[in-house]
């Protein structure tokens, strides 16, 4: 059996959507002959909130090795835990690959500075390495033109280019997120593959006891969920989606027993949720929490709301990796995409696109308001929400996993030619 080494700083129990890319992955590398074998920074130096909940959703054939990282310091001056531990990561990696048979190294990112890690320990044991793309490294700052930004632009532009130079695979949760990458330092491109983060099935079968929803204070409404950070491209989504709301609620045509949930939206520096309701008068019916919750408290709050929301983002290459909890909810999904998203795919795969509004590159408010009217005056009533969940078998976790370790079979067997050539 094969080894493959992850590196990720993250694990559980940090209740982060990165950890869910090597949990979902790693959970089912050993039927695929692949042993896991993973790299973490021990829990004690997060900076996020535990969620002991996750250990439900691990499966035992992950090894498990921990590291240090430097604390926090106060002021706080760094707080990325790959530079935290970048270090520690490395030493513990270099150990275990003169100790062990290690046959790939696979890194994800964010955290982006691991990246480097690859490369390094390449040069010094010859170790083939991938990098996972589960956000781009280098991308739009459209909204984001602060000078903390463009500082983190810059230097994700040079060091890109040194992280990926020597790389045998390059993965991602689409290849949208990677391909420019490959554009921007390959001239022939290397081994590469797109596997979404696909989902459990197991986690979807875990039904929390006495748990408290985010509407316990309101138990006669009706609750619309959108569970998620808040993304820097979603902006005009919210403003439509909000707008087209107060228009219908001004017109007798809104059911006032509905409320809408926007849950682990997270630190975003942009404008609020809750300032863009304010702005079209919803702020009695719109409620923002914008910490994160347990993932398992997540899929429970989407199984006993009664609309479930999925609002994307106006880029291209977003995936909606969120798609997947939505559908296996069962609940009626209303969702806001970019036309070429590979989750409009997916939804439409399932039958579940009656609610489907795909945005299209240069529509403005104005046509996203005429588009959104009349799909939420027919998504506040009475819906027969029957859809076909067996496409979702394409995309599940081991799916995902199988099309890992083709990929890296394929760079093994070149290896391999190349050092008979030798």
């Amino acid at each position: 059996m094969k080894t493959l080494l992850i590196i990720y700083p993250h694990w559980v129990p940090a209740n982060l959507a990165g950890v869910q890319r090597p949990r979902l992955i790693g959970n089912y590398l050993m039927d695929l002959g692949w042993k896991p074998l993973l790299i973490s920074v021990d829990s004690q130096y997060y900076e996020e909130p535990l969620d002991p909940l996750m250990e439900k959703t691990v499966s035992p054939d992950i090894e498990l090795i921990y590291t240090k990282a430097y604390p926090v310091t106060k002021p706080r001056v760094i707080g990325d835990i790959g530079l935290r531990a970048f270090s520690f990561l490395k030493k513990a990696a270099l150990q275990i690959c003169r100790e062990r048979t290690i046959d790939f190294i696979w890194i994800p990112i964010p955290s982006f500075y691991t990246a480097l890690l690859g490369r390094q320990l390449h040069d010094l044991t010859n170790i083939p390495y991938g990098i996972d793309y589960i956000d781009p490294w280098v991308h739009d700052l459209t909204n984001q033109s602060n000078l903390r930004a463009k500082l983190s632009q810059f230097v994700a532009r040079v060091l890109e280019p040194y992280a990926v130079k020597k790389a045998s695979l390059i993965s991602g949760v689409s290849t949208a997120y990677y391909w420019p990458v490959i554009q921007r330092n390959f001239k022939t491109p290397p081994v590469h593959v797109g596997m979404p983060y696909g989902f459990d099935p197991k986690d979807h079968e875990i039904d929390l006891k006495d748990i408290s929803y985010p509407w316990n204070e309101n138990p006669d409404c009706k609750p619309w969920i959108y569970a998620g950070a808040f993304l820097p491209n979603s902006h005009l989504f919210v403003q439509t989606f909000f707008q087209t709301i107060a228009n219908l609620r001004k017109a007798g045509n809104w059911d006032e027993r509905i409320r809408l949930y926007f849950v682990g939206t997270g630190p975003y520096p942009a404008k609020r949720i809750t300032a863009y309701a304010k702005d079209f008068g919803l702020e009695d019916i719109v409620r923002e929490h914008r910490e994160r919750f347990p993932f398992l408290k997540i899929l429970n709050f989407l199984a006993k709301a009664d609309r479930v929301l999925l609002i994307g983002s106006t880029e291209q290459h977003y995936t909606a990796s969120k798609t997947f909890q939505c559908l296996l909810s069962k609940r009626p999904v209303f969702a806001m995409l970019h036309e070429k998203s590979s989750a409009v795919e997916v939804i439409r795969q399932t039958g579940a696109d009656e609610f489907l509004l795909s945005y299209q590159d240069g529509e403005v408010a104005a046509d996203l308001v005429e588009k959104l009217t009349p799909l939420l005056m027919i998504f506040q009533k009475e819906v027969d929400w029957k859809i076909d969940l067996s496409p979702l078998d394409n995309y599940t976790a081991r799916a995902s996993a199988r099309a890992l370790v083709n990929a890296m079979d394929e760079v093994l067997s070149k290896e391999q030619v190349k050092n008979l050539r030798l």
